[in-house]
């Protein structure tokens, strides 16, 4: 390959540095600039930064080929290989028809929905959701629907057409205070497109409409917390130093908790003030007010009662009145002049040296690397999903998606205390963000786009899915031995493919990643900003205090996925493995040790029915759950199967009796659990559960109704997550943790990551001679790592209701439509 004429010209300025040396080496100070010249020339990964030093800026780094000097002499070096996607065709894809049959609607598709719902033949007599009020009936969600499973295998197999398509709409019916989920189609739009509702996937036929979710327009709130707050500014500006009076320039702003019902019948909130600074989050300040906001009329609503430091005052009057005669029992007021910026933020690089080795039809989002293939899907709710996964040809799981993700927290104050806040209801999948390159992921991962389609439009988050493969940095399977070929080891690559949500305070990393021996680790990890608590010592039962008058409030994590195992086809059953103590005798023992000793057993049990299927992880990690096809054996006569492994995570839910809890979480309250399948039980919680603790529209324990688990079409719901003891080190913001991982159980003959070309092979050698080493002709290239492009962020691409590109908002809106989930700037 000819030269690039900017490194021949660099070739050539450093071989006239070596003659130099060679010729004048008398002369000190030409030494002392050659001898620095060989050096970084020897240093090969160091040539182009040192030539850089040596010769002032140049942007001859762009070049194919450079000189490194070794004790071989000149070799030359490549630039590493392009790490450009490589390219795929998805299966069955052809002009007419798309594979991904869990993709979501396209932006044309969403728009031409929303048209058709407004046309008055619908008759649902909607208002544009940024201007409706909450006595309006408008759209909240349109989305893709998912097809009933028999019929995408059917498709996925061949032996029947692509299912038809079919989407779903949520509409508040303001002024008949319900909530309606509407199935539309077949798609695309034509004379045959119906529309009905879709109840079958609830267990109540209504929707009531205090369970409804965070409407786009916050005025009549806004209106409220003015109206309320407003008056109250010289208490607070004496309490607090700051007002709230629902404009842009408040120094406090509210915060609302949730649930905000039980049963639907009424809906209340505890809205809490925090100091509007960088990473609010930590700074509440101690005036709680509860409010009144069942139905639709916002005369209606009312303030019940405001507490300040643990006292209750039944008006704003009664507070008042305490505070003007000095009756108040004060807390410590903030600092307002913390100059610290303590809540506020004042690697190697990983290089594909052969280039990528998966590759991505960005179209279906279709995704191959190694022996796995599967698709990607995304939704409004909680965001990204997977579909049809396949190892070495066979399909191991149909369906991978989170389904819900809630944290309970604890403490004396009344914010603390009664918030149970269910992230499905916020839009996990809304609030994905799109990711930092080379921070969140590899700078040469590949980036996805991700479409969602809510009450205000459409919207496509760019880099918001990255797929990467990494070395794991520690050998697959290793050993060291002598015998001929028993010595080696595997690498451990692995390919992750991860999007993160931010909602409100919390950032969740939702991680796919899969290996080599046919292993997949789902991994959620959360960081970000604490939900903080004002700090007293009454509060040291509930957490930490992390600064004068902040605290990390003790919380739990939960977060659950639904895994719809097919080992070796749908036909699966659900094994127990747990190791028991036995003691026994032999022929062979001796009498000097006893008659009898005792060890440890595997003890297999089939759970034969969802009356036993509510499980938790044993005691000590002492067995295991393994969902098997027991009509599919491996060589050697075991039932071919996947097992089921905590890693670090083997919570649950810590408090099982709590009102707020009462029915709407109840998947939250074992590790994990086992349910038969059917296409009404797609999910284990709503958008509205958050606000139904006592009659949800998706009550999990509704699933288990003693059908049999013995060779049908299986589910596994379980959880990941932490019991989060908050500490000074996680501010201003959190670090990461939380895993759960499936791994192969006698579904292959033998370590199948044996294949992999990844792996050495070492035999020990006769004496004096050198080591035999057998990469498998595999050797990583040497070569300069490519120059990364200058950082670049894009933020969120808006349109319209009508799918046309919405004006750019000012950072101020900006901040206003990501934190509006829980009241932040609610505006008049």
């Amino acid at each position: 390959m000819p030269q690039d004429h900017r490194y021949q010209a660099l070739s050539k300025e450093v071989e006239a540095e070596i003659h130099e040396e060679e010729v004048t080496a008398t002369k000190a100070k030409k030494k002392y600039f050659v001898t620095k010249t060989i050096i970084a020339l020897l240093c090969g990964v160091l040539l182009v930064p040192t030539a850089t030093w040596i010769f002032g800026p140049t942007d001859l780094i762009e070049g194919e080929l450079v000189q490194s000097f070794g004790s071989e002499g000149r070799q030359p070096v490549s630039l590493c290989e392009a790490t450009d996607l490589l390219s795929i065709q998805a299966p069955r894809k052809t002009a007419e028809t798309l594979p991904d049959i869990w993709k979501n609607l396209s932006i044309k598709e969403a728009t031409d929905i929303r048209e058709w719902l407004w046309q008055p033949e619908r008759g649902l007599n909607l208002t544009k959701s940024a201007i409706a009020a909450d006595n309006d009936n408008a759209i909240f969600l349109i989305e893709a629907y998912v097809p009933p499973k028999a019929a995408a295998l059917a498709y996925l197999n061949g032996s029947a057409e692509a299912p038809p398509k079919y989407a779903h709409a949520v509409v508040h019916h303001g002024n008949t205070e319900q909530i309606m989920d509407y199935l539309i189609g077949p798609l695309p739009l034509s004379s045959e497109t119906s529309m009905r509702p879709l109840t079958e996937i609830y267990h109540r036929p209504e929707i009531p409409y205090n369970a409804h979710g965070f409407n786009p327009n916050s005025t009549t709130m806004g209106l409220l917390l003015g109206s309320t707050f407003g008056p109250m500014s010289d208490i607070t500006m004496d309490l607090f130093g700051g007002i709230s009076k629902g404009h842009v320039n408040d120094t406090l702003i509210g915060s609302a908790t949730a649930p905000m019902s039980y049963d639907g019948s009424w809906r209340k909130a505890w809205v809490g003030l925090k100091l509007d600074v960088p990473g609010h989050y930590l700074f509440p300040v101690d005036l709680y007010a509860y409010f009144d906001l069942s139905g639709t009329d916002p005369s209606q609503w009312k303030l019940l009662k405001l507490v300040y430091n643990g006292q209750v005052f039944a008006s704003e009057a009664e507070f008042r009145k305490a505070w003007s005669e000095g009756k108040l029992n004060k807390s410590k007021k903030p600092l307002l002049n913390d100059t610290s910026e303590w809540a506020t933020r004042t690697r190697p690089r990983s290089v594909s040296f052969d280039g990528l080795r998966f590759r991505v039809d960005q179209e279906e989002q279709y995704l191959t690397w190694m022996d796995w293939s599967l698709y990607l899907g995304f939704e409004r709710d909680m965001g990204l999903n997977f579909w049809d996964i396949n190892f070495k040809g066979e399909r191991i799981i149909y369906e991978i998606s989170p389904q819900e993700a809630m944290a309970q927290y604890s403490g004396t104050d009344p914010h603390q205390a009664t918030t149970v806040f269910l992230d499905r209801a916020f839009g996990m999948g809304a609030s994905v963000k799109e990711l930092m390159v080379g921070y969140d992921c590899p700078a040469e991962a590949v980036y996805l786009p991700a479409t969602v389609h809510t009450a205000t439009g459409s919207s496509i988050r760019l880099n918001a899915i990255c797929v990467f493969e990494k070395d794991s940095t520690k050998p697959l399977s290793r050993h060291t031995g002598w015998l001929k070929d028993e010595m080696g080891a595997i690498k451990g690559y692995e390919l992750t493919v991860r999007s993160i949500s931010t909602v409100g305070n919390y950032d969740y990393l939702f991680d796919l990643t899969l290996q080599l021996d046919g292993t997949l680790e789902l991994r959620v990890s959360a960081s970000g900003y604490l939900q903080g608590g004002v700090w007293d010592p009454s509060q040291a039962p509930y957490g930490h205090q992390i600064r004068d008058t902040s605290m990390g409030s003790l919380h739990d994590h939960v977060i659950n996925y639904k895994v719809d195992f097919n080992i070796a086809g749908t036909r699966n059953s659900l094994m127990s493995a747990m190791l028991e103590m036995e003691e026994t005798t032999a022929p062979w023992v001796d009498e000097d040790w006893g008659e009898t000793f005792k060890q440890q057993r595997v003890v297999r049990k089939m759970i034969k029915s969802e009356n036993d299927s509510k499980l938790e992880y044993a005691k000590n990690m002492e067995g295991m759950y393994i969902v098997t096809n027991e009509e599919e054996h491996n060589s050697w006569g075991n039932a071919r199967g996947y097992a089921i492994h905590p890693g670090a995570s083997t919570i649950h839910l810590t408090n099982l009796d709590c009102k707020r809890t009462e029915n709407n979480v109840n998947w939250a309250k074992h590790s994990l659990a086992v349910t038969r399948r059917h296409d009404n039980e797609p999910y284990s919680s709503s958008m509205w559960n958050i606000h139904l603790p006592g009659k949800p529209t998706v009550d999990f324990y509704k699933f288990f109704d003693g059908e049999s688990l013995e060779q049908e079409d299986l589910v596994v719901w379980l959880n990941l997550g932490t019991h989060h003891l908050p500490r000074a080190e996680d501010s201003p913001q959190t670090l990461t943790n939380v895993l759960c991982a499936a791994h192969p159980y006698n579904f292959h003959d033998y370590d199948v990551s044996m294949d992999a070309l990844n792996a050495i092979i070492l035999n020990a050698p006769e004496p004096g001679k050198p080591w035999k080493i057998d990469e498998n002709g595999a050797k990583p290239s040497y070569c300069m790592p490519r120059k990364l492009p200058d950082f670049s962020y894009t933020g969120l691409l808006q349109f319209e209701e009508d799918g046309s590109p919405a004006t750019p908002a000012e950072i101020i809106e900006q901040r206003r439509i990501a934190e509006s989930w829980h009241g932040l700037h609610a505006q008049i």
